[in-house]
């Protein structure tokens, strides 16, 4: 059995949406291989191609993406509604700004501090950030209202999910149609 968040040294209490970070991703997908391996020995070769074949052709594009908005955008300050997007924002370069406190509280479903939230208004109405990430299926009336007004100032919105959206797709596809839609809001 592979417990994912004791392969990543994540205790109680961290982030749980590890999927966002792709160096994790890898690590997952490289201790599945090596699981596989340890099972079956004698097709270890295989494993170790189907591994590569996965990391360089089902995940292509969604490397593809990350680099691309890395190489054409890194060091774009953005914001963020909750701290789902603080695992995929270093992979991608970006300049995550909004206070971490901010994020943790929208993520546990508190009150963020006053502090926090005039820092987050003053970003938004200030233009201070090239787009705003939100968190569809934890959208509060606070994170509501920070949407609105981000579109208002006409700094593009792009909102990204914690679950398969839709249920359909593969982790690749969900993913790579997100950084897609975030690639088109920077400024493609």
């Amino acid at each position: 059995m592979l417990n994912v968040a004791d392969l990543l040294g994540k205790k109680d209490g961290d982030k749980p949406h590890f999927w966002y970070s792709p160096d994790d991703v890898g690590l997952v997908v490289d201790r599945i291989a090596a699981g596989l391996k340890k099972v079956d020995p004698a097709d270890a070769s295989w494993f170790d191609a189907r591994r590569d074949r996965y990391q360089s052709g089902e995940l292509g594009a969604y490397h593809d993406a990350i680099a691309s908005i890395r190489q054409r955008h890194g060091g774009t300050p953005v914001g963020a509604s909750e701290s789902i997007f603080a695992y995929l924002s270093p992979a991608l370069g970006l300049d995550l700004v909004t206070p971490p406190g901010y994020m943790q509280a929208i993520s546990e479903g508190t009150d963020p501090s006053p502090s926090d939230k005039a820092t987050v208004d003053q970003q938004v109405s200030d233009r201070e950030i090239k787009v705003f990430v939100f968190n569809r299926q934890n959208s509060t009336p606070e994170v509501e209202e920070v949407v609105g007004r981000a579109r208002a100032a006409r700094i593009p919105v792009v909102r990204i999910t914690e679950t398969l959206t839709p249920a359909n797709l593969t982790f690749q596809d969900w993913q790579t149609r997100q950084l897609g839609s975030l690639l088109q809001a920077l400024g493609g």
